[in-house]
């Protein structure tokens, strides 16, 4: 939003251009209505207001202002010096990223401006589970007719649209050449490759009957200097960082051609070997090899970006890369219907769907809404952390991809068990998470009945008294295996695999963290394992209590700056 000077404040009608004004003299103005026990005078606060606007498509709360027309500046101390925190306070609590700042007029006279960004298509915010709406100087439950009409909006598709001006010449030959090629090969039709353009941009709906051209056609085709032109917020950019606390970047580089060429520049970019070292692990006398980020994976997650992000909002799609991870986001929160919790099993809805269904068809993608199935396989079956999308929000998707083998044992075995089952009776994703999460001692509540009973009638699953366990290969394979994991800097990190009876395998990975830092005279606390192993404070806290009263490992110092040391330093 752009931002206004107190003289444009006071023109501004508050019901026609979506402001609120408040006089706030004494900066007393409830940031959340705590104390208050009526729910009408409660929903009156700063938090009230703001889900209120952002729920009328954006607006702004002025503080400092007379609300009577027009506007008189009485000034006001809310928030003073402290609008960095009022930020990071309404975000945390709504989600809603605001953008606060103050204005002056000529007696020095303070206004604080609270600038409110719409609400993503089809979604509505609360306040103590109530959607509201301003109606005069009210606010209100939202009507059930607003209600319903928000929840049913769905996104337009910015990829079919027109792309005024954009011509043939506009379209790179090769990316041409490679969405034929893909074409062919996936329907085993070799003399697609001979197909005339101009019939394949009719057949994949790419150009209409008039001989326009679409968005998706830009996007999917365009060159260089066509997308700069048309739709120049259509770029990936990659910074390495070798290190998560460093601000500025080692190396910056930023992609801006046909989307089909593009993924692979991407990933040559991110798949050089100083970057994405080879992880070395041996099962006995067998040596394998593992790149710490697995091509398929990276490669879905750019499709998945790229797909599904806000065209209308001018963000990159951004890639921070670092020794041991892959942070990649793109502008606009999931699509409608989407959230952490069913990521896995609904069916997305990508806000680019013709480009979605071209890329289906040239065999870039297996289905709309499986790459997320194919990130968290290929994950297990490397034997690292899942893919995370905690610090997704409404308005940014963010995904963390880990690089680092945390679970080698779980590896091994998930590996074993796929090489002896046919082609056509592999375990799948959700196979997988359930067997994952018998090793770390985890429950199978969010375990569906039919992968369940399949688990279980073959063995694989064992009902204990705690829960669930794997079949006695899985604990054969922790007690006779050591792994080796070759990192960054070439330095080796054994992991000592502990008996099973004592330590699931994130509890020996917790163990062995500790024990390391031992040897390296680092002291590590309960919230630098949580961070060190992207492991949550609370699981963390949990798991650190089994291992302790395990007698492996103490506490040493105050329960506020304490740190923990393993028993047994052999």
């Amino acid at each position: 939003m752009n931002k206004f000077t107190i003289q444009q404040l006071q023109q501004m009608r508050e019901s026609e251009d979506r402001v609120e004004f408040k006089a706030g003299e004494g900066g007393n103005i409830s940031y959340d209505g705590r104390g208050k026990t009526n729910p009408k005078d409660r929903r009156r606060c700063i938090l009230g207001y703001v889900i209120a606007l952002c729920n009328e498509g954006g607006g702004r709360l002025v503080i400092g202002m007379h609300d009577n027309y027009p506007h008189r500046v009485t000034g006001t101390r809310q928030s003073q010096d402290a609008i960095g925190q009022l930020e990071s306070d309404i975000y945390r609590d709504t989600t809603i990223r605001p953008e606060i700042y103050e204005l002056y007029d000529e007696e020095k006279h303070r206004v604080l401006v609270i600038e409110v960004p719409s609400r993503p298509i089809g979604k509505v915010f609360k306040f103590e589970d109530v959607p509201l709406m301003r109606v005069g100087e009210e606010l209100k439950p939202m009507s059930d007719a607003m209600y319903l009409k928000i929840l049913q909006e769905s996104e337009p598709d910015f990829s079919e649209k027109i792309c005024e001006g954009l011509s043939l010449e506009d379209l790179d030959e090769e990316a041409i050449r490679v969405m034929k090629q893909g074409y062919a090969q996936r329907w085993n039709k070799p003399e697609f490759v001979s197909t005339p353009t101009l019939q394949v941009l009719h057949d994949f709906a790419l150009m209409n009957k008039d001989g326009q051209l679409t968005n998706a056609a830009l996007i999917l085709l365009g060159k260089s200097e066509a997308i700069r032109k048309h739709l120049y917020c259509n770029r990936v950019t990659v910074e390495y960082r070798l290190y998560h606390s460093m601000i500025e970047y080692t190396a910056r580089q930023e992609f801006q051609e046909p989307l089909v060429l593009m993924v692979d520049s991407v990933w040559n970019y991110i798949n050089q070997p100083a970057s994405n070292p080879l992880q070395h692990y041996n099962d006995g006398f067998r040596i394998g090899d593992i790149p710490t980020f697995n091509r398929d994976v990276v490669r879905e997650a750019i499709l998945n970006a790229c797909c599904h992000r806000v065209m209308y909002i001018q963000s990159d799609v951004v890639i921070k890369q670092y020794p041991d991870q892959l942070i990649i986001t793109n502008a606009g929160g999931f699509p409608v219907g989407v959230d952490v919790d069913n990521i896995l099993t609904v069916n997305s809805m990508p806000r680019c769907k013709l480009i979605t269904e071209v890329l289906q068809k040239a065999g870039f993608i297996e289905k709309s809404g499986q790459g997320v199935d194919k990130m968290f396989y290929h994950c297990l079956m490397d034997g690292k952390c899942l893919p995370d999308y905690s610090l997704t929000d409404e308005w940014q998707v963010c995904l963390r991809l880990p690089g680092e083998i945390k679970y080698p044992a779980f590896m091994l075995y998930a590996r074993e068990l796929q090489n002896a089952r046919p082609a056509n009776n592999k375990l799948n994703v959700f196979d997988l998470l359930a067997l994952f999460r018998a090793s770390q001692g985890d429950s199978q509540r969010y375990t569906d009945e039919v992968t369940l009973r399949k688990l279980i009638d073959e063995g694989l699953l064992i009902s204990a008294q705690d829960g669930y366990k794997l079949s006695d290969r899985y604990y054969e394979i922790v007690k006779k295996t050591t792994v080796n994991v070759t990192g960054q800097k070439d330095d080796t990190i054994n992991v000592q695999l502990l008996d099973i009876n004592k330590l699931t395998e994130r509890q020996t990975v917790i163990y062995n963290s500790i024990k390391e830092g031992v040897q390296l005279n680092v002291q590590l606390n309960t919230t630098d394992l949580s961070n060190k192993l992207s492991i949550g404070f609370k699981t963390m806290q949990r798991e650190l209590k089994v291992i302790e009263n395990l007698g492996l490992i103490v506490r040493v110092g105050s329960k506020k700056t304490g740190h923990w040391e393993v028993i047994n330093k052999g």
